[in-house]
């Protein structure tokens, strides 16, 4: 199977650099690696002359879209599969590809042809001790292959999976008419509960491996839960009867039971504080249409994204 390797860039630094001297290690190498870069005043033609199949085409900051911008890349793409990364997710090893091709070659327990693979996120150095536990809750070291048959039991998880770092089936992403336009958030998560409907699998392979991480603040976690709630909260086809806080109640639970166990007691306010922080963002993003524009704008961690859609609406 080819692969063609599908990464949106802003304003790319030395993470990004090593990614792409990661993908030249890899026992399956892509045949392209096709660039999504913003701005064109932020891209360094030079510093990434010698790297093989590279293709970059630019779009604006007020034209980006985490779903759009992802589908004008895969619609430049022939491969049989794409691999959707971002920017700051570097390979953990060289085994990468080879690893997703292999979860894409699983079925589910009923025969669900997988439509997408993703990777297990792994904590960069220096990634604080609470967001390192969060890393291991959302992405455990068991396998998985996630179907319909799955939704009573994992609820919101079943459709849960990352465009950090995700394989995708060329055909299939065509038959669904790949991502939701013009989305805020998630739209990973969305495709996921599409393919799910339409009959398919999703595979987590814990065996390919990327380092991403963030120490984001408390009001960096409001912003991206709001982001997050409203994407929810646009999709109710997808979203609702599939409640998501009892996951966010019990990541809480278990890591301040993670603390206490490993005798860092003191980190609990903290805990604590980010969690709440997470839950307003959350709830306010699910009942944003009660919000004024100004507080929309505020909340959000995306303010061109509400001027295109309050622009368009207008129309």
């Amino acid at each position: 199977m080819t692969v063609d390797v599908l990464i949106p860039t802003y304003r790319p630094g030395r993470r990004f650099l090593r990614l792409l001297q990661m993908l030249e290690r890899q026992t399956v190498k892509p045949e392209r690696i096709i660039v999504m870069n913003t701005e064109k005043a932020y891209w360094n033609d030079e510093r990434y002359r010698k790297v093989r199949g590279l293709e970059v085409r630019h779009v604006t900051k007020l034209a980006f879209d985490h779903g759009g911008t992802r589908n004008l890349a895969a619609w430049y793409s022939e491969a049989d599969v794409m691999l959707f990364m971002t920017d700051d997710a570097v390979p953990q090893d060289e085994y990468l590809i080879e690893r997703l091709l292999e979860g894409l070659s699983q079925t589910g327990a009923g025969g669900e042809t997988v439509a997408m693979a993703y990777a297990r996120q792994l904590p960069a150095k220096g990634c604080r001790v609470i967001e390192r536990f969060t890393r291991s809750f959302n992405y455990p070291e068991e396998p998985m292959v996630k179907t319909a048959a799955d939704l009573p039991r994992l609820g919101i998880k079943t459709y849960f999976a990352s465009n950090v770092c995700c394989a995708y089936r060329k055909d299939i992403f065509d038959q669904l008419e790949g991502f939701t336009a013009e989305t805020i958030f998630n739209e990973d998560m969305i495709y996921a509960a599409g393919a799910i409907a339409a009959g398919y699998a999703i595979a987590y392979v814990p065996e390919a491996r990327v380092i991403h991480s963030h120490n984001l603040s408390p009001m960096q976690q409001f912003r991206r839960n709001f982001d997050m709630a409203v994407s929810q909260a646009d999709h109710p086809e997808v979203f609702e009867g599939v409640p998501s806080e009892g996951e966010g109640i019990r990541l809480v639970k278990q890591t301040m039971w993670y603390l206490l166990r490993t005798f860092r007691p003191w980190l609990i306010p903290s805990l604590i504080l980010t969690s709440g922080m997470k839950y307003l963002g959350y709830r306010m993003g699910k009942r944003y249409r009660r919000l004024p524009r100004r507080v929309i704008r505020w909340c959000s961690m995306s303010p061109l994204y509400w001027e295109k859609r309050w622009e368009a609406e207008a129309k």
